[in-house]
């Protein structure tokens, strides 16, 4: 997937080439991001939301599954959001929910259960999909090691979920998570052009600046926009926001790009709801159906 580094990050990637991941791990960023230029002469990123989106009648694989993430691609997006939470041993794994009841053959929370036993649980999509599927739950290291290396590497996103009813959220965790990141983007040499880490955490975004300096950072909005907003002014160093579909318009739109913060929007699977999501002209997006949202642009062009 030619993943997340449009032309507003290019001076980005400059630091990336003589920066390693990490190297300059524990130095603080105080620049702003830079501004975003010329939005309406780019083609925006296609991003395969969770791989292939979640479960709808013609997808019938989970989300975040390696099959799942595998179909996305080779239906021609540039890259793939995942969800990324940390198992009991601090392994982190690819899961959407805090709990394994609703998605897996297993019980309990994924903060409480070791990654050994979470790779052996099986999903369930319920019928008749149960019969087509048998995808269990992978690592982070499971994803990384079979992507493709070298310029050909997706973009990927990655999607910390941090909330657990388990485990209360802790700091501690929260900042597990980001150095075990750090060590394996590290360890499997992910260009830092080709990622965003995206959180709904301020704490957690800048803890990460300070391991992955050269690594491009989003902002979640998960309340109002305003509040969202407000945040991301307090986090200049966060080069993205990110917005559910129904909370984003052309008007906003433009007011994060004034800002110099790229929009990435998710959501989206229906025609409608995915042109509506194309009218907004963010800079990626995160569908549920990359089919439909190639064609939707194909159409605008």
């Amino acid at each position: 997937m030619n993943i997340f580094f449009p032309a507003w990050l290019r001076p980005l990637a400059a630091v990336a080439a003589v920066l390693l991941l990490g190297s300059a791990a524990g130095a603080a960023v105080d620049e702003p991001a830079p501004r975003v230029p010329n939005h309406q002469q780019r083609r925006p990123l296609v991003i395969g939301h969770a791989g292939s989106g979640f479960l709808h009648l013609f997808n019938g694989l989970p989300p975040s599954s390696l099959r799942s993430i595998n179909r996305a691609l080779r239906r021609g997006a540039d890259g793939v959001e995942v969800d990324v939470r940390l198992s009991q041993d601090s392994i982190p794994v690819l899961y959407h929910d805090h709990t394994l009841n609703s998605m897996t053959n297993g019980a309990g929370c994924v903060s409480q259960t070791p990654a050994a036993r979470l790779v052996g649980l099986r999903y369930r999509t319920g019928w008749p999909y149960d019969w087509l599927q048998h995808e269990r739950i992978a690592t982070l290291e499971t994803l990384l090691a079979v992507l493709p290396q070298g310029p050909s590497f997706p973009y990927l996103h990655l999607d910390l979920h941090e909330e657990d009813a388990c485990s209360g959220g802790e700091t501690a965790r929260s900042r597990a998570l980001a150095r075990h990141l750090t060590l394996l983007l590290t360890q499997y040499h992910v260009p830092a052009e080709r990622v965003l880490i995206l959180t709904n955490r301020p704490a957690t975004l800048l803890y990460l600046r300070e391991l992955l300096p050269a690594v491009p950072l989003g902002l979640e909005f998960t309340d109002t926009f305003e509040s969202g907003l407000a945040q991301l002014q307090q986090l200049p160093a966060v080069q993205a926001a990110v917005l559910h579909k129904d909370d984003v318009t052309p008007a906003r739109t433009a007011l994060l790009h004034g800002l110099g913060r790229a929009v990435v929007v998710f959501g989206g699977r229906s025609a409608r709801a995915v042109t509506r999501v194309v009218a907004v002209a963010p800079d990626a997006y995160e569908v549920d159906n990359v089919r439909q949202l190639q064609a939707t642009l194909r159409r605008k062009r």
